[in-house]
């Protein structure tokens, strides 16, 4: 019996096994996408809500692929609320044996607010993501810019002619 204590102790002692970040995070982005929650998403991988918290923090890739998941997670949400709202709730009154439909469409529509404000901002991320991309197409239109004054004859300033018209009060 002294044995199995013995064991038991060194059992919890052990550090825990570390899963391969590559293994949980696919499980990880998974269950958030499906349930837009971080501790339910932790514990379907296998890992605690402060390691995932520390992987987003130091992998900008897994912090856009879980922002990713989290709009995607929020597409599903709206789409209950959608169905919800169409549908309502059966929910019995006091006493009575049959339900009657109700629709909670203030709730709804403070949640499906709040999700829209959120899709925004991932929305304006996303279109952010490759900014070396945009940093390139900005250098190419200004060197399109910069030969097509070259290729242009140079006129003195002096000789340049401005078509203005004076103002009139």
């Amino acid at each position: 019996m002294a044995d199995t204590s013995k064991s038991r102790r060194t059992a919890a002692a052990a550090p825990a096994k570390r899963v391969p970040f590559v293994k949980w995070s696919k499980l990880f982005l998974g269950e958030l996408a499906a349930t837009s929650n971080v501790s339910a998403a932790a514990r379907q991988a296998n890992v605690t809500t402060a390691v995932a918290y520390e992987a987003r923090r130091a992998n900008p890739e897994f912090n856009r692929a879980w922002q990713r998941a989290l709009c995607e997670g929020y597409d599903h949400l709206e789409m209950e609320l959608l169905r919800r709202l169409r549908d309502g709730e059966i929910k019995p009154a006091a006493g009575a044996k049959k339900g009657t439909r109700t629709f909670d469409n203030a709730t709804a529509l403070r949640l499906l607010a709040a999700h829209r404000d959120a899709a925004a901002r991932q929305r304006a991320i996303s279109s952010n993501e490759d900014s070396e991309a945009i940093i390139q197409s900005i250098n190419t239109k200004l060197e399109v810019i910069r030969q097509r004054r070259l290729a242009a004859p140079e006129t003195p300033a002096a000789q340049q002619v401005i078509d203005v018209e004076p103002r009139t009060a």
